[in-house]
Parts: C-alpha cells; sequence; structure tokens
C-alpha cells in the first residue's frame, strides 16, 4: 500500500439513506476530476471554499444532483494533498454513480484507511492520532469518544514525545562518554542510574493506564453466574431497565446465554445471562451449562449470585470453587423476602465481601453498578486525566520500552561499560517510537490502516 501517488475516491459517509452523503477525492488530479464533473467553478479554485452547483456527467452532459464542493490544497488538507468533496443527496444509487464518474475520469478506488494513511505518511498526523480517527469512528459510549477526540489532537503523542526527548538527551550523555572520554573523564553511574528509574516510573504510570484504555475503547465482558433460580435473568432485566430475559419459578429456565449491552461509568459493558450452574441430564440445558462454562472463562467480571433466603449453600459453594476469585463479585440476591436483622448475618456465611440486593425492588443496585466500574476500572480510575494507552500496540511497545531500561538500569547500576548501556537505551527509543509512528515498519503500518473503513 505504501507509499501511493494515485489519485484516490472512496464513498466517506456509511451504507444506506440519509439527508447528505460524500465523495471525497485525494490526490494530484483531484481538482482536475472536480472540473470535470461539476459546475460552475472559477478559473482558480481556492482553498477552504464551499461551491454550490451541479454534478453531471461529462460523457452526457446530464445533471446528476445539485451538490456542494469542498475544496482543500496541499498541504492545508487532512491528507496533506489535494482535496475535494461532493456533498450529495445520501442515496446509494446517486453516490454510487458520483464515484463511478471519478473513477471513470483520473480516480482509482481508495483502500480501507487511505486517506488517513496518506496524513500519517504526509505529517499531519502521527501513529497514535491516526489511530484515535479509528477510534472515534467506532465508539460506543461519550467516555469513549471523548478518550479518542483527547489522543486524536495529540494527547497520548505529546506524552510519548516527552519521554523519548528525555530517553535522547540520556542517550546524549552516555555516548558522549564514549566519544570523548578522556575529556569528560569517569561516567557519574549513580546519577545516570537515578535518570533510568525516573525513565522507567513514567513508562510504568503511563503503561498502567492500559486497563482503563481498553475497556473504554473495546468494552467489558460481565457474566452473571451462579445456580438456578437465583434470580440471574431478574438482575439482567433490572440492569437493563427492562424485561430482556425470561424470568419465572422454575428452575433451569435460560437454556442459552443471553447478551445485551449497557453503560458503566462509560464503559461499554457486555452483560451476559447464562444458564444455572448444575448437573442436569437435559440436553438443551446441558448444551447451555457447557456455554456458560465457556464465558466464564472469557469474563472480565463474574457476578456470582446467591440467593439470600436460601443461604450460601453447599452447591453454592462448590460452583464457587471453579470460578477464578480475582474476576468474581459475590451478591446476594432476593434480600427484599430478608428481615433487616438477618442480612447482616449473610456475610459471615461467604468467603468474600458480597454485596446485597434485590433484583426485584432494585434496592441496591446503584451500589452494584458502582461496585462492577470499580472492580473493572480500579477506584483511581473512575474519572482519569492525562495522557491514556488504548491500544494493545502500545501497552506492547511500552513493555519493551521498560524491558530495554531495566536492562540497561542493570547495567549502570553494575558500573558495565557504557556501548552496553547505549545498546539498550536505543532498544527503548525504538520500542517508545512505536507508538507515534517513527520506529515503525511497513507491515505494522499497513496492518493498522487494513482494518479503517474504506473512505477515512
Amino acid at each position: 500500500m505504501l507509499p501511493s501517488t494515485d489519485t484516490i475516491s472512496a464513498i466517506a459517509t456509511p451504507p444506506g439513506e440519509g439527508g447528505i452523503g460524500i465523495v471525497r477525492i485525494s490526490g494530484a488530479r483531484a481538482f482536475e476530476i472536480a472540473r470535470k464533473l461539476f459546475t460552475p467553478l472559477p478559473a482558480e479554485i481556492q482553498s477552504h471554499r464551499i461551491y454550490v452547483g451541479t454534478l453531471l456527467d461529462p460523457d452526457t452532459g446530464e445533471h446528476i444532483d445539485r451538490a456542494l464542493l469542498l475544496a482543500f490544497r496541499a498541504p492545508r488538507s487532512y491528507t496533506g494533498e489535494d482535496v475535494v468533496e461532493f456533498s450529495c443527496h445520501g442515496g446509494m444509487v446517486l453516490l454510487r454513480r458520483v464515484l463511478k464518474l471519478t473513477l471513470q475520469h483520473g480516480a482509482r478506488l481508495a483502500q480501507p484507511g487511505e486517506f488517513t494513511l496518506r496524513a500519517f505518511l504526509n505529517g499531519r498526523l502521527d501513529l497514535a492520532q491516526a489511530e484515535a480517527v479509528a477510534d472515534l469512528v467506532r465508539a460506543r459510549t461519550e467516555t469513549a469518544q471523548r478518550l479518542a477526540m483527547r489522543q486524536h489532537e495529540g494527547e497520548l503523542s505529546r506524552a510519548i514525545h516527552a519521554i523519548r526527548d528525555e530517553l535522547v538527551g540520556i542517550l546524549a550523555l552516555v555516548e558522549a562518554y564514549l566519544d570523548f572520554s578522556d575529556d569528560l573523564g569517569e561516567m557519574d553511574y549513580d546519577h545516570l542510574s537515578e535518570q533510568i528509574q525516573q525513565m522507567i516510573a513514567r513508562c510504568q504510570s503511563l503503561l498502567a493506564t492500559a486497563r482503563y484504555g481498553r475497556l473504554t475503547r473495546e468494552g467489558a465482558m460481565v457474566v452473571i453466574a451462579g445456580r438456578p433460580n437465583v434470580g440471574k435473568s431478574s438482575l439482567m432485566n433490572a440492569l437493563l431497565g427492562e424485561e430482556r430475559a425470561i424470568v419465572t419459578d422454575i428452575p433451569g429456565t435460560t437454556r442459552d446465554v443471553i447478551r445485551e449491552s449497557i453503560q458503566i461509568h462509560g464503559i461499554p459493558v457486555q452483560l451476559w445471562d447464562t444458564a444455572g450452574l448444575r448437573e442436569t441430564e437435559d440436553v438443551v440445558e446441558r448444551f447451555g451449562v457447557e456455554r456458560t462454562h465457556r464465558s466464564l472463562r472469557d469474563a472480565d467480571l463474574i457476578l456470582f449470585l446467591l440467593s439470600a433466603p436460601e443461604g450460601f449453600t453447599e452447591e453454592d459453594k462448590q460452583l464457587l470453587a471453579s470460578v477464578p476469585p480475582e474476576r468474581t463479585l459475590l451478591v446476594w440476591n432476593k434480600c427484599d423476602l430478608m428481615p433487616e436483622e438477618a442480612l447482616a448475618n449473610l456475610a459471615q456465611q461467604v468467603p468474600s465481601p458480597a454485596l446485597a440486593v434485590s433484583a426485584l425492588t432494585g434496592w441496591n443496585l446503584h451500589r452494584l453498578v458502582d461496585a462492577i466500574g470499580e472492580r473493572l476500572l480500579g477506584s483511581d480510575w473512575l474519572t482519569p486525566e492525562g495522557a491514556v494507552v488504548t491500544s494493545e500496540r502500545h501497552q506492547i511497545a511500552l513493555q519493551g520500552a521498560i524491558e530495554s531500561l531495566q536492562q540497561a538500569l542493570h547495567s549502570a547500576q553494575t558500573a558495565l561499560p557504557a556501548e552496553l548501556i547505549s545498546v539498550d537505551l536505543r532498544g527503548a527509543l525504538d520500542a517508545i517510537g512505536l507508538i507515534t509512528g517513527e520506529t515503525v515498519t511497513e507491515d505494522i503500518v499497513e496492518r493498522i490502516f487494513s482494518d479503517f473503513c474504506i473512505g477515512k
């Protein structure tokens, strides 16, 4: 895919009918194509201007649509090239016809993400900012949208560049001792170790935001589990605020996984109501139980439901032993059926703290929602500020930088030759550069942008 000097074109709005649809062209022939398809236009098309006119088929003279033409001259455009956008009525037949005309008169169809790829290659965006474009398009919550916008505006990039600049300064000092050891004397290994430790701490602090970034961007999977008839479906309905799952007094009503989406503290959460965990001879129910076990392995958080009137049964104890405690939140349900003085005794029955709720009346559900958010995000990350790592690629790069810095620290603390320290510092710089694109390889770039939609 890289690099290309072709003029590219694509429909930039989603499929389907709408009030407005956009066909975008970028490249050296953008204005030439615009003159063939749009009238009237002045002798000199000015940048950042909107022209009102008619789209036509230059071969037949047929008028296709009344439209707007938006013009952006290089380098002051999204891609850094000449860009033209036709803003038409939003019917797919019309948009496809306009696109076809652009392809017939000098453009080729853009590849997925190719407009944003050109913005990266032409220095309009760094790689982290470019990735944020896709995050903006795919954001499922306002929190995710805000975080993507912060990254698109360069918040993460500024943090990375600040770390990189300090690393360059440390490396320059080390290499100065390599070149001018006679003039500079012995290296101050204690001071160098202190500087490297500070860089490790900064990278670790940034890396600590990765879980919040991933959950905000990709969402979380929360599974409601427990034995039959403890109120799993009732709890799901209560959290959703609607009757989504069938509720009866008959154990084993839910025989398959039911999935619905909600938001908790700005995190998109996929809530799973599962079949009750028990041994059963019913073939259909047994399949449901098997699916429940698979969902428990993949869950970010498990709400393990217990029936307050029945207490912590031997069956509950056996089932609880099969789920990972670090990803499990115990919940007492049906607390509306218990006398208030008996609720205090529930805590003594279970091996870890449990939250008491009533799915039927809604009592304490707000506390459960807060507890879910805190277990997913941690109490320190309910209202995060500053740069946030939002993708696994960024996380891996930071981990690589930390590993190289730790090796450099070990070398400095044991007073090894400056050449060895220099190699590890350069490794940390290369890893950091992967995030913003300074050291990224062509295959990584192509893989990132191939995941974009066509037209962006």
